[in-house]
């Protein structure tokens, strides 16, 4: 039980359940917040409430969209051959700054990992197999994360796509083995990008 009763203790545990927030910066939010001006702690509410209600996943990448189709699908610029394949929206935002890629994006909205239950089903590999036959794709870059379930994840899509007549690349080494795309510089994972491979599967 917390030493603060009420609301107070409520929004500090609250802010505990927060990834990489651990139990002191939680409390320092929360004191944090009591201090500010009302309108600045109510903007705040209103910002997470707009979030739930508004944001949405794209219908046809299952990146992150304010109604039926994110951003970047709806760009007539990029170039509709060409398919990068990511975990999570997170790491759109880290390709994008790379500036080395001008096609579209696919989330599998996870990586294989049987430990936890996480087969192809429970990721948007179907959906990408139906987007291949019907969006004239001839390249998909696998860009999943260079760790255990990123790499394994890599692989089982190469074999299911090699045999389809696409070109299959991986992005090339460069990104530390058990990292998160989000967290590499621009110049490391443009560097990747640039020097992707042809999967042997």
């Amino acid at each position: 039980m917390g030493v603060f009763s009420g609301p107070l203790q409520s929004l500090i545990d609250e802010l505990g359940r927060l990834p990489g927030i651990g139990p002191k910066s939680a409390q320092r939010i929360t004191f944090h917040l009591l201090k500010v001006a009302p309108e600045d702690a109510l903007r705040l509410a209103q910002s997470i409430i707009a979030v739930k209600e508004r944001i949405t996943l794209c219908t046809r990448c299952f990146n992150v969209a304010e109604g039926g189709l994110c951003a970047i699908c709806l760009d007539d610029r990029r170039d509709i051959t060409s398919v990068c394949v990511v975990e999570d929206p997170r790491d759109i935002v880290a390709v994008e700054k790379t500036g080395e890629f001008a096609g579209r994006y696919h989330v599998l909205q996870g990586a294989l990992n049987p430990i936890e239950g996480i087969g192809p089903d429970q990721l948007r590999v179907r959906e990408l197999l139906a987007r291949l036959g019907e969006e004239g794709i001839a390249e998909v870059i696998l860009c999943t994360n260079p760790n255990l379930e990123g790499e394994a994840t890599a692989m089982y899509l190469a074999r299911l796509l090699k045999p389809m007549g696409l070109v299959v690349t991986r992005i090339a080494s460069g990104l530390p083995v058990g990292g998160d795309l989000e967290y590499a510089d621009e110049l490391t994972l443009g560097r990747a990008l640039e020097g992707r491979r042809v999967i042997e599967a």
